[in-house]
C-alpha cells in the first residue's frame, strides 16, 4: 500500500505596517522590490537564511519560502531544495536571497558558486533565476548587478 502525502509550500504575508496589500499582489520590477521584503524577513537575523522567492510570469509573488536556516556564517542549500519550491507553485521564476548577520554584503566564494549552479540547474529545468541578493539590515547587494550571473 502506497501513501501520497501532498506537500504545501508555506505562504507568508508581510504585515500590513510594510505594505499595503498582501505579498501575493506585490510586483517584483526591480532588485530594490525584493530586497524591502527580504530585508523585512531575514535582514536582522542572527544566522543564515536562505528565501525562495516563487514569481509568476507578471513578477507578482506567488510564494516566500524559507527554504534553508543555516549557522552563523554559511546556508548550505541545492538546487533541488530550491527549485521543490518554485515546481510546487508552479512559478515562472524564483529570486533568492539570503542574509549576512555581520552586516558585511559582500559575496562569498560559496554564494557565487551556489549562485552560477542555480542559475544553469533554473536553465535546464525552465525556471529562470532572475538574481540572487545578499541582506543585511539596512542594505543589501544584487549579485546580478554585480556582474556574477
Amino acid at each position: 500500500m502506497y501513501e501520497i502525502v501532498k506537500i504545501k509550500a508555506e505562504r507568508r504575508k508581510l504585515p500590513k505596517k510594510y505594505l499595503s496589500e498582501n505579498l501575493t499582489d506585490y510586483t517584483v520590477r526591480s532588485p530594490q522590490d525584493f530586497a524591502n521584503i527580504a530585508m523585512k524577513f531575514i535582514g536582522d537575523e542572527d544566522r543564515e537564511i536562505f528565501l525562495v522567492a516563487c514569481l509568476s510570469t507578471k513578477n507578482q509573488i506567488q510564494s516566500l519560502h524559507r527554504c534553508h536556516i543555516g549557522s552563523l556564517n554559511a546556508s548550505i542549500v541545492t538546487p533541488r531544495e530550491v527549485f521543490k519550491t518554485a515546481f510546487l507553485q508552479n512559478a515562472a521564476s524564483i529570486i533568492v536571497g539570503h542574509n549576512h548577520p555581520s552586516g558585511n554584503c559582500t559575496p562569498s566564494p560559496e554564494d557565487i558558486d551556489v549562485t552560477e549552479r542555480l542559475k544553469e540547474a533554473g536553465e535546464l529545468l525552465g525556471v529562470e533565476l532572475l538574481d540572487h541578493l545578499i541582506v543585511c539590515e539596512n542594505n543589501f547587494l544584487s549579485l546580478k548587478e554585480k556582474g556574477y550571473m
